[in-house]
C-alpha cells in the first residue's frame, strides 16, 4: 500500500514516456540481459525475413513472390518495431502505427496469396465454376447461418478482395491522419473521451478491420481442402495469431494501463510501462512465429490439379483397367 501511495504521488508518474537515455540508466543487470536477449530476437527475426525473402525470391514463381514476403514479413516487422519502441519509448506512437500499417496490407495480401495457390483469377473462377461462398463466418456473421450462399462470380471475387483492400489504404490514410493531428495536438491516445479525435480515428479504423477479415475467412472456408497440401491451414493459424498477439493482446494490455491497473514504475507511467509489457511479450513471440513460418513457407510448391484433369486422369486408368 506505501509503494502504491509512493507511486501515486511520484511526479514522475504523470510525466511522459521516459527518453532513451533515462531508460538505459536506470537498468539494472536483470535488464540490460532482458534488453539484450530482446534485442538479439528481433535482430534474428529481422536476418531470418531477410534470408526467406533471398530464398522466395531464387525458387519461388514470379506470381506469388511479392504475397509471400509480404505475409512472411509480418511477424519479423512487429518484432523489429516493437524493439524500437522498447528503447525509444516516445516513438511507442509511430513504431505501433508502423506495425499495424504493415499488417493491414498483409490482410489483403493474404487473400490475394490464397487465390494465387489456386492459380490465380482465372484458375480459380474455373475450379469453382457452379459453386458459392459461404459467407455466414467470422468475424461478421458466424451468427447467421441461416445467410444465403452468394455464387462464385468474377464479380463476387472482386467484391471480397476490394473488401479487405480497404483496409490496407484507409488504414495507411488514417495513419497519415493521426500523425499529422499528433503534431497539432489534438490526437492523444489517452484521450479517450467523445471529444478526442483518438477515439474516433480508432473506432473505425476497428470497424474496418472487422470488414477486412470477412472476405479472408470466406475465402479461407472456400479453398481450405483444396489447399490442405500446401499447410494452407496452418499458415491461415499463424495469420491469425499475429492478428490476436498484435491487435487484442496490446489493446487488452494499454486498457489496463489506462485504467491504472498496471502500476507505474519510475521512469516508466502507467501507460509506458504498459507499452514496454506489451512490446516485450509481442517480441518473443514474433520470433517463435518468425521460425515456424520459415518452416511453413520455405519450401517449393507444385501446381495444384485442375479438378477436370483429375477426372480425365481418373476416366483413363478406368478404361486401362477394363482393357
Amino acid at each position: 500500500m506505501e509503494m502504491s501511495n509512493h507511486t501515486l504521488f511520484d511526479p514522475r508518474c504523470r510525466e511522459e514516456a521516459p527518453f532513451s537515455i533515462d531508460v538505459i540508466k536506470q537498468l539494472d543487470i536483470f535488464g540490460i540481459i532482458l534488453f539484450s536477449v530482446l534485442t538479439l530476437m528481433a535482430t534474428v527475426s529481422m536476418l531470418v525475413f531477410i534470408e526467406e525473402c533471398i530464398y522466395i525470391y531464387k525458387k519461388v514463381p514470379a506470381n506469388k513472390k511479392s504475397v509471400i514476403i509480404w505475409v512472411t514479413g509480418a511477424a519479423p516487422v512487429i518484432a523489429t518495431m516493437c524493439c524500437l519502441g522498447m528503447w525509444v519509448p516516445r516513438a511507442t506512437m509511430f513504431t505501433d502505427m508502423t506495425s499495424a500499417t504493415y499488417f493491414a496490407v498483409v490482410v489483403f495480401k493474404f487473400l490475394i496469396l490464397m487465390i494465387e495457390e489456386v492459380g490465380g483469377d482465372e484458375a480459380f473462377l474455373r475450379r469453382s465454376e457452379k459453386k458459392s461462398f459461404k459467407i455466414s463466418t467470422g468475424p461478421c456473421c458466424c451468427c447467421c447461418p441461416c445467410l444465403p450462399n452468394v455464387p462464385i462470380s468474377r464479380r463476387s471475387l472482386f467484391i471480397l478482395k476490394l473488401g479487405s483492400y480497404q483496409f490496407a489504404l484507409l488504414k495507411l490514410v488514417f495513419t497519415i491522419l493521426s500523425i499529422v493531428l499528433w503534431t497539432n495536438g489534438n490526437f492523444n491516445l489517452a484521450n479517450v473521451s467523445a471529444s478526442g479525435a483518438a477515439i474516433w480515428i480508432n473506432s473505425f479504423l476497428g470497424v474496418l478491420t472487422i470488414i477486412a477479415l470477412w472476405p479472408v475467412a470466406i475465402m479461407f472456408m472456400h479453398v481450405r481442402e483444396a489447399l490442405r497440401t500446401l499447410k494452407m491451414i496452418p499458415k491461415y493459424a499463424m495469420y491469425q495469431l499475429v492478428l490476436i498477439l498484435s491487435q487484442l493482446q496490446t489493446a487488452v494490455i494499454n486498457i489496463l494501463a489506462m485504467n491504472g491497473t498496471i502500476a507505474c514504475a519510475p521512469p516508466y507511467t502507467s501507460q509506458a510501462r504498459g507499452y514496454l509489457m506489451s512490446q516485450q511479450l509481442l517480441i518473443v513471440e514474433m520470433f517463435i512465429i518468425t521460425l515456424v513460418t520459415r518452416v511453413l513457407y520455405r519450401r517449393q510448391y507444385d501446381p495444384i490439379p485442375d479438378p477436370d484433369d483429375v477426372e480425365e486422369t481418373k476416366t483413363v486408368i478406368t478404361a486401362k483397367d477394363l482393357a
